[in-house]
Parts: C-alpha cells; structure tokens; sequence
C-alpha cells in the first residue's frame, strides 16, 4: 500500500508539475545539494569567522550524524532500489545514482544543516527551510527517490540537528563547570 502511495505521488508530480523551467531549478537545487556541496560551503563560511565558528561545528557534527545514519547504516540496511531503476522507461534529467534510495542523504543533509542554522539565525529560517525542501522536492521531481524516501531523510535530518545542538549544549555546561571549580 505504501508502494502505491509513493508510486502515485511521483507519477502526479511527472504528469502535472514538468515544465522546462522547472527541469532546470531541480537539476540546479539537486546539484546544490550534491555530497552537502551547499551545507559544507556555509560551514565553512561560518568556521572562518570565528564568531560563528562554534555553529559551523555543530551544523558540521549534525551533517556528519546524518551521513552516518542515512548513508552508512539505513541505505545498507534497506536496500531500496531508486525508482528511476524500478521504472525505467522515465527520461532522467541527471545521472542516475547508483547508491540505494532509502533514505534521500540530499534531504537527511539539507535538513540537518538547515535546523542547526535555523536555530541560531532565526531571522533565515524560511530561507534556510525553503532551501532544504527545494532540495529536498528536487530529488522527487528528478525521480531518484520516493515520497518515503524524502520524508525519512526529513525525520532524520532533524533528529540529527536535535542531537548535534543537544550535544554542543552538554559539552558548553561541562566546560563551564569545570572553569568554575578551578578559579
């Protein structure tokens, strides 16, 4: 059942949304994307400046988690064939991958970067969201993953954010508490 739903909302989205314009901004939204290109550039744009150097680090820790659970364990784990090779008669606009599809790394990265970022520069969350789910549909119009496959990469990129700020939070009190007790 939940095969049909994925199936009936890629052939919705191939029937009613393709247009030239529109092939163009998802193959360009998809290549931002690609390998966390875009995240790892904002990174490193904040990592310079050593003002926002400590959420360069947590949005870095939050991309690394999400690779780590996304593309080591869960692609390996469950194996699922991208719909570009289950239908094959679909005209591909990219190079089809050749990774697993569950879940979609593009969505588990940009929404893993865009939490942090978001929860730090709040004045750019809608930009910073709207990004990750132009990514994110990128990869549905592109049919190289299912509606399944996106919203875990969603859910992961998440999680992934709430444990890397979590996790800078544990280790900001740890180290304000130990300066404490040596002065």
């Amino acid at each position: 059942m939940l095969q049909n739903i994925d199936d009936s909302i890629l052939l919705f989205i191939k029937n009613n949304m393709h247009s030239y314009i529109m092939d163009k901004v998802m193959i360009t939204s998809t290549h931002l994307g690609n390998n966390g290109a875009i995240w790892i550039l904002i990174i490193l744009l904040l990592m310079i400046n050593k003002k926002y150097r400590k959420i360069g680090f947590i949005a870095l820790g939050a991309l690394i988690l999400s690779a780590i659970l996304g593309e080591g364990i869960l692609k390996h784990l469950v194996q699922r064939t991208r719909p570009c090779v289950n239908i094959p008669a679909i005209d591909m606009l990219i190079k089809k991958p050749t990774s697993y599809s569950f879940p979609s790394g593009h969505s588990a990265s940009a929404f893993a970067v865009a939490a942090v970022l978001a929860n730090y520069f709040k004045r750019y969350k809608f930009v910073l969201f709207g990004l990750a789910l132009l990514i994110a549909f990128s990869r549905l119009y592109l049919y190289v993953h299912y509606p399944t496959d996106v919203l875990t990469g969603i859910v992961l990129g998440l999680i992934s954010s709430k444990i890397a700020i979590a996790f800078s939070k544990y280790l900001t009190e740890k180290i304000d508490s130990k300066e404490c007790r040596t002065f």
